[in-house]
């Protein structure tokens, strides 16, 4: 194997630009200690891309770069397959549908509970300080679980759109 080394073309390249004063011998003697290390350099790297062929190193570095195209075209099929499903079952318009019956609840259960409060304020005054601290409480709790719930449903259905996008190109 040939050990490839600068320092020896750096040292005779140093003293062939320091030299001040030539003459046409030493011109003539320049050019062909140029001509000699081309020619050596040019077999130092026949002998380095002899070796790295046969070494398989390049061989194997384009097996590599094939499987991993390879793994990304696979996996960017699996993901297009998916959001097709996805979209094909309703499966994002079932979630939203969903989560909108849920706020509505939501807002019926409120509802109940404020009636139930005035009920029972005007059935028994003394209570309904505590009854309608509950049902404030009640209130507040059913609004943000409503915005809560309509918060997931927005950041799935971005996600879901995201990924939609992505499989259609």
């Amino acid at each position: 194997m040939t050990n490839i080394s600068s320092e020896d073309n750096i040292t005779d390249a140093q003293a062939t630009v320091t030299t001040t004063t030539t003459n046409p011998e030493q011109v003539a003697q320049n050019i062909k200690d140029i001509a000699r290390r081309i020619r050596e350099e040019s077999a130092r790297m026949r002998d380095t891309v002899k070796i790295i062929r046969e070494s398989g190193a390049i061989e194997e570095l384009t097996d590599a770069v094939k499987e991993a195209t390879m793994a990304a075209r696979d996996m960017s099929k699996e993901v297009g397959e998916t959001a097709r499903v996805l979209k094909e079952r309703g499966v994002i318009r079932n979630t939203a549908t969903a989560v909108d019956q849920t706020a509505r609840n939501a807002a019926e259960t409120a509802e109940t509970a404020k009636v139930i409060s005035k009920d029972a304020r005007d059935a028994a005054p003394e209570t309904s300080a505590v009854i309608a601290t509950a049902s404030e409480t009640a209130k507040e709790r059913a609004r943000v679980a409503a915005e809560k719930t309509k918060e997931a449903v927005r950041q799935t259905t971005e996600k879901a759109r995201r990924k939609l996008k992505k499989g259609e190109k």
